[in-house]
């Protein structure tokens, strides 16, 4: 499993990238992990465009040939961009979650709050705990 060092992490197995896409976003995502807990991938389902989240908020899902999980707004914010392509190719959450598998992006209401999120060595410390 690997755990990029330039990401801050969720125990609920998210990943947040800054900067995202889009000016002031971030960019979204779940883990190694949490893909490979999941298994194949097969529909994802993610907030709308201009939906304001709260953190800790379902604001989505993925569906696999093993359940159906929730996906979690690590941050308050404003959605301004969705992963377009997994509608086409929900499996690239599994073959690349830090790449071109990434959720959403949004606009923190507190782009302070990016630096309360696990960075990566405590991200994997509560995976060996």
């Amino acid at each position: 499993m690997t755990t990029p060092a330039d990401l801050r992490y969720t125990v609920e197995h998210e990943w947040v990238r800054t900067p995202g896409e889009t000016a002031g976003s971030v960019r979204i995502g779940i883990t190694d992990y949490a893909q490979d807990a999941l298994g194949d991938i097969v529909y994802v389902s993610l907030p709308e465009v201009g939906a304001t989240v709260a953190a800790g908020a379902a604001v989505g899902e993925l569906e696999s040939t093993k359940s159906v999980s929730d996906v979690y707004a690590p941050l308050a914010g404003e959605v301004v961009a969705v992963n377009e392509g997994l509608d086409a190719a929900p499996e690239q959450v599994n073959t690349d979650p830090y790449g071109a598998g990434w959720l959403f992006e949004l606009v923190p209401t507190d782009a302070g709050h990016v630096d309360e999120l696990l960075d990566a060595a405590a991200y994997q410390a509560t995976l060996d705990a």
